[in-house]
């Protein structure tokens, strides 16, 4: 089947800058100009959390792997961490000297990594947001910024026209990629962390293998390209663009598979979620729109057996189809049913043990950075207190 429009929401008052899906599935946050973020229930008739808190556009919002926290970083030079629930309470911090663009996760929720109009990426810790390094080689602003699924690798993207790949140990640039011919809008690592694919102004998406540092898919659109995310299985990646559209292409195949139309304007930031069931979409028209990826519902882990084609466009095509990124082809296995059965029961309950407890001590941790901010704040009052009371005192003995 082809994807289908599921749900729209509507809340914002300027355009959405950011998607994100929790990991259940439960809940969907949202960024935008207006300088609210946006947590959407995907269950019908729940109500929407509006937040605030920053003082200008929310550029980029990202839940924690264990769904428990969202980040967000905004114009005001700040990120927040917000815990997703009614009351909605976050930490904030000034992580930048200027308009923080991108904020992302590493997959053990550890730390994050945030990009910058200051021309830098930083790197921090999630407990206490506690500053641990800063890349600063690039020469423009900081588009976005993520870590490779191991954690090892961070690659970057920017107005200077590069894609850069560092090195999270030594901290060191380890290639630059110099292939746009205009600005670089997003940039993100294939699931299986061999690749990469950016988007940019010159209309174009590129996928690169990191271990030779070498082009393997050049995509030629007609408008600037926004924002991508790779689905799960790794062969498929969506891209939304200037010209309102979303597009799904075979990266197995190396072609357009699908252009979807449905936003009023720009398409601005596309994700799909952590099973590649549904993805999300944001515009300029203000509008969330969720979609059902039905062409890939039945088995995640392998191409479709029965592809929809619409591999001609104007404008636009695949070459250097060769997508040889280590685990993008077929696999199969033969195994014991029973067993089979018995170790993947055994395997999703621990995970969903893990899963609970990484999300408790998620809270924990913002409870207390909650808890010490406000503490800080009470001193500071304290202290001004008195301050006035010495000054009293200070007049009447004069």
């Amino acid at each position: 089947e082809d994807p289908s429009l599921e749900r729209h929401f509507k809340g914002h008052r300027d355009a959405v800058t950011s998607v994100d899906f929790s990991l259940n599935k439960k809940q969907l946050a949202s960024g935008s100009m207006d300088s609210c973020l946006m947590i959407w229930s995907m269950k019908p008739q729940m109500r929407a959390y509006r937040f605030v808190g920053h003082k200008d556009a929310v550029l980029c919002v990202q839940f924690s792997p264990s769904g428990h926290l969202v980040a967000s970083g905004s114009r005001d030079k700040t990120v927040r961490l917000w815990v997703p629930n009614a009351q909605g309470e976050s930490t904030a911090f000034k992580a930048h000297t200027a308009t923080v663009r991108s904020v992302h996760f590493s997959s053990d929720g550890q730390s994050f990594v945030t990009a910058s109009d200051d021309k830098t990426v930083k790197v921090w810790t999630v407990h206490r947001q506690k500053f641990l390094f800063s890349l600063s080689q690039h020469i423009n602003w900081v588009r976005c910024a993520r870590f490779s699924p191991d954690g090892r690798l961070i690659v970057s993207a920017s107005d200077d026209k590069t894609v850069k790949l560092w090195d999270k140990t030594s901290r060191e640039c380890i290639h630059s990629f110099c292939e746009h011919g205009g600005f670089v809008n997003h940039v993100d690592f294939h699931p299986s962390g061999t690749c990469i694919a950016a988007a940019g102004t010159d209309s174009t998406v590129k996928v690169w293998d990191v271990r030779m540092n070498r082009l393997l898919q050049h995509y030629q659109g007609n408008s600037v390209v926004n924002s991508l995310s790779f689905h799960p299985s790794g062969n498929y990646l969506v891209t939304a663009s200037n010209d309102s559209t979303l597009k799904i292409l075979d990266l197995l195949e190396g072609r357009l598979l699908y252009t979807l139309h449905g936003h009023q304007g720009p398409a601005t930031c596309v994700a799909f979620s952590r099973t590649g069931e549904l993805f999300a979409s944001g515009g300029s028209d203000e509008q969330v729109m969720v979609w059902k990826t039905n062409f890939d519902a039945a088995d995640s882990g392998n191409a479709p057996k029965t592809q929809k084609s619409c591999s001609s466009m104007d404008g636009s095509h695949l070459t250097g189809s060769e997508m040889d990124c280590g685990i993008l082809h077929k696999k199969t296995k033969t195994q014991d049913p029973g067993r089979n059965h018995e170790q993947q029961e055994e395997g999703a309950s621990l995970m969903n043990t893990l899963e609970h407890i990484m999300g408790q001590l998620d809270v924990l941790t913002q409870t207390v950075s909650i808890l010490e901010q406000r503490l800080t704040l009470t001193e500071d009052k304290l202290k001004e207190c008195l301050e006035n009371q010495q000054k009293i005192i200070q007049k009447k003995t004069n």
